[in-house]
Order: structure tokens, then sequence, then C-alpha cells
């Protein structure tokens, strides 16, 4: 393809001396436009026939780590027909509670919530309570409702507790409820740096008493 490429320019050339007309000079500068435009496509094939680079593989996240569940515990004997509260949690049958009391109260009307079987019945008497747990950030709710019939009024039973570092002092269900026989949920945050849950109960008038206990991980 070179050589016919040149032939042909030469012979453009070859007219273009010999003759003072203006063909010759117009094929003289035809030749050269088609050698030029041959070898830039020449060089064009070239470069696309280079194989291309190998793309890199993806890197794939990070699996995430599993939530964990929130722990629901059920102070006291089983309540019959209870296992879950109103918004479909399940609850633990009662662990953890060092030093323990419990009774029953079957049946018992309990006001200020959709869940009474979780105030049905009740640890008392308890020291502490403590609950394996990853490190983190936790919401604890304790679940409270004065259900004994010689408690009439405020003042009859005092007591005070510790969830993990954090005082209540001088807590009397009956006020915090409002009464006999009604719910009331104490809410605390806390975060576990030991991998557990440590509360306390100091009795003052009467025994501690309670009915059940909520640890929420913290997103």
């Amino acid at each position: 393809m070179k050589t016919s490429l040149k032939a042909l320019s030469l012979s453009a050339l070859s007219l273009s001396n010999g003759s003072n007309g203006r063909l010759p000079t117009l094929l003289a500068a035809l030749a050269a436009l088609v050698l030029v435009g041959c070898q830039t496509a020449s060089t064009s094939s070239s470069m696309a026939s280079a194989p291309a680079a190998p793309a890199k593989p993806a890197m794939s996240a990070p699996a995430a780590k599993p939530a964990m569940a929130a722990i629901r515990i059920k102070a006291g004997p089983p309540v019959a027909g209870f296992s879950a509260d109103a918004d479909g949690n399940v609850w633990l049958t009662d662990r953890g509670f060092i030093g323990a009391s419990s009774i029953g109260r079957d049946g018992l009307a309990i006001a200020n919530t959709k869940s009474p079987g979780i105030y049905q019945s009740e640890n008392y008497s308890m020291t502490a309570f403590s609950e394996p747990l990853p490190n983190g950030k936790y919401t604890v709710r304790l679940h409270f409702s004065e259900t004994y019939e010689g408690i009439t009024g405020a003042g009859q039973r005092v007591f005070s507790y510790n969830v993990e570092g954090k005082d209540f002092k001088d807590f009397d269900i009956w006020v915090k409820a409002g009464g006999f026989a009604r719910a009331y949920i104490e809410t605390v945050e806390v975060e576990i740096k030991d991998g557990k849950l440590d509360i306390t109960f100091t009795p003052q008038i009467e025994n501690p008493q309670i009915n059940g206990i909520e640890i929420i991980p913290k997103a």
C-alpha cells in the first residue's frame, strides 16, 4: 500500500513538473492528501488494537453486624395467659435477681397500662439484679405497681435503687404511680462498660419491689 501511494505521489509530481496546467498540480496535492490520510488511519488502527487494561475487582462492603434484640424480663412467677405485651413484645421468665422472694396476683386489675400481665406478679426483698450485656448504650425501663393489699397509702413502702451508677433515692411506688394497682415505668439511660448491667436495691420502709425490667439497646 505504501509503495503504490509513493508511486502515485511521484507520478503526480512528474506531471506537475512537465506541465504548466492546473491539473497536474491538483493531482499532486490529491496524492499527498491520500498519503497523509492512510498514515493517520494506520496509526489509529494500531492504537485501537492495543489490549484494554484489566478492570479492578469491585470492593465489597463489610457485612453489618446484626442488631441486638431488646431483653424483657418478667419478675415473679409466670402469669396465666401472659407471654407478650400489648405491642407483641415477648417477655422472658424471671432471672437475674439476687435474694428475691416472689408472689403472683393473677387476675388483679391494673390501671394505667395496656399490658396488665406485666404487673400481676412481682419480686420483692431482692438486693440486686445483674444481666450480662455487650458494652454500649442502653435504655433501661423498670416496671412497678403497688399491689400488696397491706400498703394503703404513701410512705408505707419506700426504698432506694441504683441503676449502673445512677441513684434513685426514697422511691415510693404509691406516690409515683398515683395509688394502688397502677402501673408506673421508670426510664434510665445507661452506658455499659464492664459487660453487664447492675442494679442494686436498698430497703428503707418495707421491702423493695419490682414487676419487670426492659433492656433496650440504642442504635
